[in-house]
C-alpha cells in the first residue's frame, strides 16, 4: 500500500462487496462469471427460520486489516470512509438468491409473509450496527449505508424496509460511538430523500443522478451534505458530455455543503483518462 502515498486524496473509500454479510451469516456466496452472485435463496418462512442470527465476524477480518493498512498508509488528514449494503438491498438477495431487475422476489416476500422478512431484516440491522462499528475501531472515519434497491419501494414500503432500518443502524452504532459520522444512501428515494433524512439522522445523504435539483436544495441540502450525483455513464462518455455534467452538478450544489461523487458505482469499463478529467474540472471549479 506504501505507492497510494504518491497520490494526493480527498477521501479513500473501502470498498468491500455487501454481500459479505450474509456470507458471515453463513450463507453460501458464490460469483459466477457473467452472472454475477449467487445464494441459497431464503425463499419460503420455513427456510428463513434457518438463517443464523450472529455474524462470525472472524470471516470480516479481511475487511477490518484493509481498512487498517489503508488507515496507515494515508495522511490523517485524507477521510476512510467504511460501509455496509442496507437491510432492504442485502435482504432482496438473500431472498432471490440473486439480483433481478425489480426485487420481486422480496417485495412479494415482503408483502405475503412480512413477519418472516421482518426476520431478515432483524438480523442483518443487529449485525451491520457491529460490522460498522468493528470498520470505526479498525480506522473508517465515516461510514456509508448503501441501499441500491431502495427506488423499487413504495412509500409505505420504503418507511418500513429503508427507513426504519436505516434509523435502527444510526442509532445502534451511536449508542457506542456517538460521534460517527453516517452517510445514507437510498438510490432512488427520489421525493421520499426528505422523509428519510429526517427520520434517520444521517449526517449526509447521497443522491442518484435522477435526483430533481430543486428538491435537494430545498429540502435536503438545507440539512445535511449531500453526496454525489455524476451519471457513471457520463464519466465512461469522456469530452464535452462530461464536462457538462460534472459543471451541472457543481452549478446545482457546490454553493452549499457538497461531496462531489458519481451517483452510483463506478463501472469497469470505466476509462482512467476521464476520471482524471472529471477530477481535474471539479478541482478547478472555485466553488468547491
Amino acid at each position: 500500500l506504501q505507492p497510494i502515498r504518491r497520490f494526493h486524496f480527498d477521501a479513500a473509500v473501502i470498498f468491500s462487496d455487501i454481500l459479505v454479510m450474509p456470507y458471515a451469516l453463513g450463507r453460501v456466496v458464490r460469483f459466477e462469471a457473467g452472472e454475477g452472485p449467487r445464494l441459497d435463496p431464503l425463499d419460503t418462512p420455513e427456510a428463513i427460520a434457518t438463517l443464523q442470527r450472529e455474524a462470525d465476524f472472524a470471516k470480516l477480518e479481511p475487511v477490518y486489516e484493509t481498512l487498517r493498512r489503508v488507515r496507515a498508509a494515508l495522511d490523517r488528514s485524507v477521510a476512510v470512509i467504511g460501509f455496509c449494503g442496507a437491510p432492504w438491498t442485502v435482504a432482496t438477495y438473500m431472498v432471490a438468491g440473486q439480483g433481478t431487475p425489480d426485487q420481486g422476489p422480496a417485495r412479494m416476500m415482503a408483502y405475503r409473509h412480512p413477519e418472516a422478512f421482518a426476520a431478515i431484516i432483524d438480523v442483518l440491522v443487529e449485525n451491520s450496527i457491529q460490522y460498522l462499528l468493528g470498520q470505526l475501531k479498525a480506522g473508517a472515519d465515516v461510514l456509508q449505508i448503501f441501499d441500491t434497491w431502495a427506488g423499487v419501494l413504495p412509500p409505505r414500503e420504503f418507511q418500513r424496509w429503508s427507513i426504519e432500518p436505516a434509523k435502527r443502524i444510526v442509532a445502534g452504532v451511536r449508542a457506542q460511538a456517538p460521534d460517527a459520522k453516517i452517510i445514507g444512501f437510498p438510490r432512488g428515494a427520489g421525493a421520499l430523500l426528505p422523509s428519510y433524512v429526517e427520520a434517520t439522522g444521517v449526517d449526509a445523504v447521497s443522491i442518484d443522478w435522477a435526483a430533481e435539483p430543486s428538491l435537494i436544495r430545498e429540502r435536503v441540502q438545507n440539512r445535511v451534505a449531500v453526496q454525489g450525483n455524476l451519471d457513471p455513464l457520463a464519466l465512461i462518455a469522456g469530452g464535452a458530455a462530461l464536462d457538462r455534467a460534472v459543471d451541472d452538478v457543481l452549478e446545482n450544489y457546490a454553493s452549499g455543503r457538497l461531496i462531489f461523487n458519481l451517483g452510483h458505482g463506478i463501472l469497469p469499463e470505466t476509462p482512467i483518462a476521464h476520471v482524471e478529467q472529471m477530477v481535474a474540472r471539479v478541482r478547478a471549479c472555485p466553488l468547491y
